[in-house]
């Protein structure tokens, strides 16, 4: 048995409160994870020339918009939201096998965190450019003040994301 499965079985000893205390912190320390594949995925592709060449780029669609000032445009869009999407991807399959040891069918969780998740995603895409043009307007580069809207957007997402994660992946793995 590896030694976290034994911090596992500790924490549940001691009781719900604990148990769900440690498990906010594995949370934490996947929702790390996806931060860095996001933030990573993020500044790679924004150094892509075709991501370059659209950042400048207005849109508007359904409740997404930019002009396309402070590099705000359909290139940010997109990156923006393809590292994000990876993300979530990734803090999916990491949190249901690692931070709740569940067994529940993905296929059951799967459409419900999706939903959940492209809500989120929509929220974060109409919030990240405001939040980008607010930060150049502080004075920031364009590429810090894509990360620090990001950061805003993934802390809002984290604080939201555990407890329907506590809720969706309730069901413990059967021991052996």
């Amino acid at each position: 048995m590896g030694k976290l499965n034994q911090i596992d079985q500790a924490a549940d000893s001691k009781g719900s409160v604990i148990a769900t205390l440690w498990q906010l912190v594995k949370f934490t320390a996947v929702s790390l994870i996806a931060f860095v594949v996001q933030f990573g995925l993020l500044n790679i592709l924004l150094l892509l020339p075709q991501i370059k060449a659209a950042l400048e780029t207005p849109y508007a669609f359904w409740i997404f918009s930019a002009d396309g000032a402070d590099k705000n445009g359909l290139g940010y869009f997109i990156a923006f939201n393809i590292a994000n999407i990876t993300a979530q991807i990734v803090a999916f399959f990491v949190n249901r096998k690692k931070t709740f040891n569940s067994s529940v069918n993905i296929a059951a969780t799967l459409p419900i965190y999706i939903v959940f998740t492209i809500a989120l995603i929509c929220f974060s895409a109409w919030l990240a450019p405001i939040l980008q043009a607010f930060f150049v307007n502080l004075g920031l580069t364009e590429q810090l003040s894509a990360n620090a809207s990001a950061m805003v957007c993934s802390f809002i997402q984290f604080i939201l994301y555990f407890p329907v994660d506590k809720i969706l992946f309730h069901q413990k793995k059967k021991k052996a």
